[in-house]
Order: C-alpha cells, then structure tokens, then sequence
C-alpha cells in the first residue's frame, strides 16, 4: 500500500512539472507577442530571447519527470 501511495505521489510531481512548464511557456509567449505588436522592428531580437527562454523551462520540466521516472523505477 505504502509503495502505491509514493508512485502515485511522483506521477503527482511529474504532473505539476509538466503543467508548470506548460504555464511558463505560455506565459512567455504571450508576453513576447505582446512586445512584438509593440516593436515590430525588434521581433527578431524576442524571438530568440523568447526561444532561448522556453527551451530553458523545457528543461526544467524534463528533468523534473526524469527525476520523477528514476524515483519510481529505482
């Protein structure tokens, strides 16, 4: 019982990883479309920013679910 209760807590973190990286990707994107509307002339410049930004959470929240993977399959 107690072995189902600690998987079914890292399947938990492994949810809140990736749904907190699906908001901060959304976020970023949403913020830089906003920026680009604004300044058109520097769309390139946010654009690879927003890039750089969102393959960073990418990341965060693979290594979140690796972490989560190890842990169940120890």
């Amino acid at each position: 019982m107690n072995n189902l209760i600690y998987i079914g807590l890292v399947v938990l973190g492994a949810g809140l990883a990736v749904i907190g990286a699906s908001l901060g990707i959304s976020k970023i994107g949403c913020t830089a479309l906003h920026a680009i509307s604004r300044q058109p002339e520097f769309a390139d410049k946010i654009q690879n920013a927003m890039i750089i930004v969102a393959a960073l959470i990418e990341g965060a929240a693979l290594f979140g679910i690796v972490t989560a993977l190890l842990a169940v399959f120890k």
